[in-house]
C-alpha cells in the first residue's frame, strides 16, 4: 500500500492523509482517447480534494485536443516526448523504435517540469516499469501511483493488478493522494462546437443514434456487416443514425452506412416532409467519419440519444458526456473498460477465451503472454437483434430523461 497514515476507507479503496501545501498537481497518462477518459473520475476527485491546486496532465496530442474541446477538471496539458513505455514514437513493426527516443528532448522535458515545481505527481499509466522512473524525473515533492513487483517504488504505491476496472484503479490512486472517490460530473462540450454540429441533426427523426464501428485492436471490432444490420434496424424504428470515426476509419464507416442504406431501400424509416410542395428526404443512415474535429465529435455525442460502439475511445467519451451507450465487448476488456451501471449503459460480452485461429489463450495476451499474431475478432458471436433491442430500450429511457 502506501506509507501515509490511513484516514478512512471509502468505496474504491483506502483514502490516506492529504499532502500539505499543494498548489500544483501533475498526472502522467499516455495513450489514446479512452485512456484519458478512464482517469477523469480520479482527476475530478483530485480537483475536489485540492480545490486551490492546478491540475496539469502530462499527456498526448489527442488528450490536449479533448481538454481544449471540453469543460473538465484539467487546467493544462504538457505534451509528452517519445519515451519507451510512456509515449510511443515511430514503431518498427510491433517493436518500439529506440531511435524514437530523443534524449535531448527528454532532458528538456524533465528540466521544464522541474521548473514548474509540482507538489504531487501521480502515475496513472500502467504498472510503472517505465512510467515510474519517468515520473520521478520531474522532481515533484510527492509521488503516487501503481507498480508491479519489478517496478520502482513511489512514495505511495498501489499494487498493479491487470484485470481491474480502469476508472476504479485510478480512483484508488487518487485515494492514496488523499482524494476520496466522488461521482464525477459529466464533461461538457463547448458552445462553439455545439453550434458547429447543429446542422447534422435532422429533427424529422425521433431520435439520434451515433454509431462507431472501429476499435484500435481489430480483435475488439464487431464485424462491419453486424453494425450495418444494427444501424438499419435502429433506423427502421425511426432513428437518425450517424456513423462516426477518424480519418483512418472513413472506409469502414462508409461501408457500414452503404450496407445499411441498401437494406433500407424500399422501406420508409420516416415519412417524407413537404417543403414548398417538394418532397424532401434525408438519408436515415449516413457516415460523417473523418469530418469532425474532436470538439465537434464531443458535441455530437453529447446531443445523441444513444451511442452504439465496440470498446473504443468514442464510446468512453460518450459515457463521460452523460450519453447512454450500448457497448460490445470481449470479456477481458469488459473487466477493465466497461461501465459499471446498467440504467444508462448496456454491455454485451463475448466469452471467447482462445484465439479463433490457433487456440492460444487470449486472456493473457498483452499482459503475461505475447500476442499470437492473429487479429480475428473475438466478439463475432454477439447477436445483432439483442444489441438493437438494447439501443431501442435505452432510446426510450433517454428520451424520457431528457423530457
Amino acid at each position: 500500500m502506501g506509507n501515509g497514515q490511513e484516514k478512512q476507507a471509502l468505496g474504491i479503496g483506502p483514502v490516506l492523509e492529504k499532502f500539505a501545501d499543494v498548489k500544483r498537481i501533475a498526472v502522467l497518462r499516455g495513450g489514446g482517447l479512452g485512456d484519458l477518459i478512464f482517469t477523469y473520475p480520479a482527476l475530478y476527485a483530485l480537483r475536489d480534494a485540492y480545490p486551490d491546486a492546478t491540475v496539469t496532465l502530462l499527456g498526448t496530442p489527442i488528450h490536449a485536443a479533448v481538454v481544449a474541446a471540453t469543460e473538465g477538471p484539467v487546467d493544462d496539458v504538457e505534451l509528452l516526448p517519445a519515451a519507451r513505455g510512456v509515449h510511443d514514437g515511430p514503431r518498427n513493426g510491433e517493436r518500439f523504435d529506440d531511435d524514437a527516443e530523443d534524449l535531448a528532448a527528454l532532458a528538456a522535458f524533465f528540466a521544464a517540469m522541474r521548473v514548474r515545481e509540482f507538489d504531487i505527481a501521480l502515475q496513472m499509466h500502467g504498472g510503472g516499469r517505465f512510467s515510474n522512473p519517468f515520473l520521478r524525473q520531474i522532481g515533484a515533492r510527492h509521488t503516487v501511483g501503481t507498480r508491479t513487483p519489478d517496478a520502482e517504488r513511489l512514495e505511495r504505491n498501489l499494487d498493479y493488478i491487470y484485470y481491474q476496472n480502469e476508472p476504479d484503479r485510478w480512483l484508488e490512486v487518487a485515494g492514496l493522494a488523499g482524494a476520496p472517490a466522488m461521482i464525477a460530473p459529466p464533461l461538457r462540450a463547448r458552445k462553439e462546437h455545439r453550434e458547429s454540429i447543429a446542422g447534422l441533426r435532422d429533427h424529422r427523426y425521433g431520435s439520434l443514434v451515433v454509431v462507431h464501428p472501429g476499435a484500435t485492436d481489430p480483435r475488439r471490432r464487431w464485424p462491419a456487416s453486424y453494425f450495418a444490420d444494427a444501424a438499419a434496424g435502429v433506423a427502421r424504428a425511426g432513428a437518425q443514425v450517424l456513423i462516426v470515426g477518424d480519418h483512418s476509419e472513413k472506409a469502414l464507416a462508409q461501408e457500414v452506412a452503404e450496407v445499411a442504406a441498401r437494406q433500407l431501400v424500399g422501406e420508409s424509416a420516416v415519412a417524407p416532409v413537404a417543403v414548398r410542395s417538394v418532397a424532401v428526404r434525408s438519408p436515415a443512415v449516413r457516415s460523417v467519419a473523418g469530418e469532425l474535429e474532436i470538439g465537434e465529435l464531443a458535441a455530437l455525442l453529447e446531443s445523441a440519444t444513444v451511442m452504439l460502439a465496440s470498446d473504443s475511445g468514442p464510446r468512453h467519451l460518450a459515457q463521460a458526456l452523460g450519453t447512454p451507450t450500448v457497448g460490445i465487448y470481449w470479456v477481458g476488456n469488459a473487466f477493465n473498460a466497461a461501465p459499471r451501471g446498467r440504467a444508462l449503459h448496456r454491455v454485451h460480452m463475448s466469452w471467447v477465451t482462445r484465439c479463433p485461429r490457433c487456440g492460444a489463450d487470449v486472456t493473457q495476451v498483452g499482459w503475461t503472454a505475447p500476442h499470437c499474431g492473429h487479429d480475428e475478432t473475438l466478439i463475432e458471436g454477439i447477436a445483432v437483434a439483442d444489441v438493437v433491442q438494447d439501443v431501442l430500450d435505452l432510446t426510450a429511457t433517454s428520451l424520457l430523461l431528457r423530457g
